[in-house]
């Protein structure tokens, strides 16, 4: 699965205080930027930002997929986590978003970019798999589960 080259368990986070969509766009930023020194904290939040702009990114059914193209990202990079609280995102259906993952690709990766955000939607439209991730005890069950090759029940 694609999402098994681009997250590790160091990027995988529960208990995630978001309070809003500024501060967990920021938040996001911040960690990849410690994760991937390369990447400026700063310069990626204004990317994210820029992309929420065209529209949200919060899909509905708590779930947020952050993402942007960005020069200086090496490799389609993601960052996952469960907010201790769910918040607004502006999502598409109005629910609040407990369920983030943030995907930073490098630019001109556009086809690389699409499949990936394919095989998340797929993953995040699977009830038993959001209802996995909403009950994982820590991030290494949530790492295990959003990785897994196929959905861990049913299909």
């Amino acid at each position: 699965m694609i999402i098994q080259h681009i997250l590790t368990p160091e990027r995988t986070l529960s208990g995630v205080l978001g309070v809003s969509k500024k501060k967990t766009l920021e938040f996001i930023a911040e960690t990849l930027s410690k994760e991937v020194p390369v990447i400026n904290a700063s310069e990626l939040f204004e990317a994210l930002v820029t992309r929420e702009h065209l529209g949200t990114t919060g899909v509905g059914n708590g779930v947020a997929l952050p993402h942007c193209r960005f020069k200086a990202c090496p490799e389609p990079t993601g960052l996952f986590i469960r907010l201790e609280e769910p918040i607004d995102f502006d999502s598409i259906d109005r629910s609040p978003v407990d369920l983030v993952f943030a995907l930073i690709v490098p630019d001109g990766d556009n086809q690389q970019h699409l499949e990936i955000l394919q095989s998340l939607a797929e993953r995040f439209s699977a009830q038993n798999i959001l209802d996995q991730l909403r009950g994982a005890p820590d991030a290494m069950n949530l790492f295990e589960i959003i990785t897994a090759d196929s959905p861990l029940t049913g299909s």
